[in-house]
């Protein structure tokens, strides 16, 4: 008989209502209603340890430094009670021959129901030659991965989206991994790194309720609902039209919005804002300093990080920047409220609909 979730709770010297606290305070953080938290527990209750394979290509383990830092639930807690993390070259102690022989057994006996997380973008050029492991090119041991896992989640915008490597010139024809595969499917969770709570709760999310609801970029709606300018505590500033000019004028000491030094707030979509870093510590707009859009396509390529965005538009695109804080405060506060409102109203019925039908759906994972 297979280990369960709860029994590896059980025989970590943890009660059965420590698990219960658990499957409570994740279900909080993912911002489900309060009828998922006993969904989850008796999911999760009843389910095997998922064999986990963490695969890194072109990236800087960022992601994984983020995720390390993840308190609620901590990696730790992932590790030793959620999943059985069979590969990750950097935290694992073995190297080698013997890492690899691990790696392959582990996806052998697990083969059609691993979680495969990817982290970096993949590399193209030179025929998969920029990036090559244990005799194998990055893309190739992608595809081969990809055919054993039940789902795959691409950690990080460079995997999410094609990040740095991904920018132009692109001398290593570096894709994002939905570039490679297209018959799996696939949790975004982008960011530049992604928060660490991000990380670890989509892992849990999925091993409770499947596959969550997914926005047009393919990231869970539950940590990517809403843009950061609509949680953003500087907002009402935003809206008075009270902006900083310089890092060092009355705006910014006395705390109005960055959007004239060119923070991407209100086109970028992340959890930053709400669930911060470091404990719920800051994040980068308390800390002084504009969003620079890290979480969405192609960030690197759309100008300079210190330029405002443009006024007309609620995208990503070049043209001429907001002329004046009362026109940003009455005619781009008003249309983003009018727009983030509508889409919070469509996030939320998604969401509602897909918690509900998901326990009783053992197989929601499969499209």
């Amino acid at each position: 008989m297979e280990e369960t979730i709860l029994d590896a709770f059980q025989q970590n010297g943890l009660s059965r209502r420590a698990f219960l606290k658990f499957c409570a305070a994740t279900a909080s953080l993912l911002a489900l209603p309060p009828a998922a938290a006993a969904a989850m527990a008796e999911k999760l209750a009843s389910t095997p340890r998922p064999t986990v394979i963490y695969l890194s290509y072109q990236e800087c383990t960022g992601c994984l430094e983020s995720m390390t830092r993840s308190f609620s639930p901590t990696i730790e807690h992932l590790m030793f009670n959620n999943i059985s993390l069979a590969f990750n070259d950097t935290l694992q102690a073995a190297a080698g021959e013997a890492a690899e022989a691990a790696r392959k057994e582990a996806m052998r006996k697990a083969w059609g129901k691993y979680i495969l997380i990817v982290d970096g973008a993949v590399p193209l050029g030179a025929g998969g030659a920029y990036c090559v492991a244990a005799g194998q090119s990055a893309v190739d041991d992608l595809r081969h991965a990809a055919r054993g896992a039940a789902a795959i989640i691409a950690v990080g915008t460079c995997a999410a989206f094609g990040g740095v490597p991904y920018a132009a010139p692109n001398p290593t024809g570096a894709v994002p991994v939905s570039e490679v595969i297209r018959d799996r499917p696939i949790i975004n969770v982008s960011g530049c790194p992604p928060i660490p709570e991000v990380m670890t709760g989509v892992v849990v999310y999925y091993l409770s309720f499947g596959m969550p609801a997914l926005d047009r970029q393919g990231r869970p709606l539950a940590f990517y609902g809403n843009t950061i300018h609509d949680r953003c505590y500087r907002r009402p500033f935003y809206d008075e039209g009270r902006f900083a000019h310089t890092f060092d004028d009355e705006g910014a000491r006395n705390g109005w919005c960055l959007y004239e030094l060119g923070c991407k707030g209100p086109v970028t979509y992340n959890a930053c804002a709400t669930l911060k870093w470091n404990q719920g510590t800051s994040f980068p707009i308390q800390s002084g300093h504009g969003c620079l859009g890290c979480s969405e396509p192609d960030f690197w390529d759309k100008g300079g990080f210190y330029r405002p965005l443009p006024a007309a538009t609620g995208h990503w695109a070049r043209g001429e920047v907001l002329g004046g804080a009362a026109l940003g405060g009455a005619v781009v506060g008003a249309g983003m409220a009018m727009l983030a409102r509508s889409h919070q109203k469509a996030n939320a019925a998604k969401t509602a609909k897909e918690v509900g039908s998901q326990p009783q759906k053992e197989d929601s994972h499969e499209h």
